[in-house]
């Protein structure tokens, strides 16, 4: 099949793909549906269900129906095991926490995000124009959201930063901070890694990388260090694995960007210079964030110390919290701008997914989620290197798990974006168990979704 026919990316009939791709609707809805704004004036918003949550439920009940009806591709030992066992953990966590009907919600969100959604991925995308389909939700997402986030900081309708309301939160207002950086880094790499990847049209690899570029913007503006660190660190990745050449290429382009924004502009220049300073004031005088971060970090080892192994429970962080913090933890972070009345937003998690896991869910729960997430990653990077499938889809892939694993470092899920969590894990996943046999990276075209369990290739 020629790259012209097999690439989603050119002249889509959108009439046939919604006939031959109708099961990924969800899929699509799940992302694009974070471009719905949060209410104004309402910052726990970012807590609630909201419409990309329900979204990602339909995908899991139309991956319930096609399974019923075998069609969806079967799952192998290993990836049963993969995608399964974080099930078990969060289940030991559950019936252990000291109060198990307060960790039931905590045990519905992880298992939504860390098993559902992403073994309804694996099993219903087909191929790797399915997931090309997927990977460009995420750039539409971050431009519009990166747009907005603009819009804000030259307005000075952003939320509140440093006393002026400047600080690019797309629509997802102060109460989720991190909402916006999130997505536009998540469209940063799939348009960095489409920009790079060998095979793909001229003319796709050129608006891929005005994409890239586009969105580095947005990301700054955004003042959010995790993301920046991240980003860096995936965008290398990618980088490296398309090849050094292309690497240079890339990072004189984004050197050239940077000194052009914060240089030339001086876009936000003295504000991102001291943020990025601020990344190494650990201890000399560091700002309150910083000691909030660092005491909470503490919090979250002395619980698991007290119980290694299966630690405090699901939701038990905030009720624990006290009990194991430093006098330097202070009261709650201060949130406002962007519409919404100020509110001092209290610190209910050690703003570290690792932390949090360990703390919470103990050695059992941290091995079954941080074991999988390392072997997807393991094993997608492998499948890169040896040349099989998709090589745009491999490097989405990995740049992708690559950018949570990271981020993951400085923060946990929390917001309406944590469901594209489950997303991106999906999307790893199906990259890494993929069947050897399939040149394209997932299952083989061309015969439709008629297929029954038996005739797809199996996920090792």
């Amino acid at each position: 099949m020629s790259l012209a026919v097999s690439s989603p990316w050119v002249r889509p009939d959108v009439g046939g793909l919604l006939r031959r791709h109708w099961p990924l609707l969800p899929l699509a809805a799940t992302v694009l549906f974070l471009l719905a704004p949060l209410p104004a004036g309402d910052a726990t918003t970012s807590g609630k269900v909201g419409p990309a949550d329900a979204a990602s439920l339909l995908l899991v009940m139309v991956c319930a129906v096609q399974a019923v009806r075998g069609r969806v591709r079967p799952l192998t030992p290993l990836g049963a095991v993969v995608l399964g066992l974080p099930a078990v953990g969060l289940a030991v966590a559950t019936v252990t926490a000291g109060d198990p009907y307060a960790a039931l919600p905590g045990f519905v969100r992880y298992l939504q995000v860390f098993v559902l959604v992403p073994a309804a991925i694996v099993l219903l995308v087909r191929d790797a124009r399915e997931f090309r389909l997927a990977a460009a939700c995420f750039v539409v997402l971050a431009l519009v959201q990166g747009a907005v986030g603009v819009v804000q900081f030259a307005t000075r309708t952003g939320a509140s930063y440093q006393g002026e309301d400047i600080r690019a939160v797309g629509t997802f207002g102060p109460g989720d901070v991190m909402g916006m950086a999130t997505v536009v880094a998540y469209g940063l790499i799939v348009a960095t890694a489409a920009a790079l990847a060998p095979g793909l049209p001229r003319r796709v690899r050129r608006v891929a990388a005005g994409c890239a570029l586009a969105l580095v913007l947005p990301l700054v503006l955004s003042f959010s260090r995790g993301a920046w660190i991240a980003t860096l660190g995936a965008a290398v990745l990618v980088m490296v694995i398309a090849g050094i050449r292309r690497a240079l290429k890339v990072l004189v382009a984004l050197a050239a960007l940077g000194v052009v924004l914060v240089g030339g502009l001086g876009v936000g220049s003295e504000m991102v210079a001291e943020r990025l300073t601020s990344i190494t004031q650990v201890s000399d005088a560091p700002d309150q964030s910083v000691t909030d971060r660092y005491t909470m970090w503490a919090a979250a080892e002395s619980m698991w110390r007290e119980r290694p192994a299966a630690g405090v429970g699901l939701k038990g962080f905030p009720a624990h919290r006290d009990g194991h913090s430093g006098l330097a933890l202070s009261a709650g972070s201060d949130t406002g701008g962007a519409g919404q009345a100020f509110i001092k937003q209290p610190l209910l998690s050690p703003h570290n997914m690792y932390l949090l896991v360990l703390s919470e869910q103990g050695l059992i729960g941290l091995a079954a989620l941080v074991g999988g997430w390392a072997a997807l990653l393991v094993a997608g990077v492998r499948r890169c290197a040896s040349g099989r499938g998709a090589p745009d889809c491999g490097l989405v892939a990995v740049g992708l798990l690559a950018w949570q694993l990271t981020d993951f470092l400085y923060a946990d899920i929390g917001g309406p974006s944590t469901v594209l969590t489950g997303v991106i894990i999906g999307l790893a996943a199906w990259w890494a168990l993929s069947s050897r046999g399939d040149p394209e990276g997932g299952f083989a075209t061309g015969t439709g979704r008629g297929r029954t369990a038996a005739q797809w290739p199996a996920v090792r």
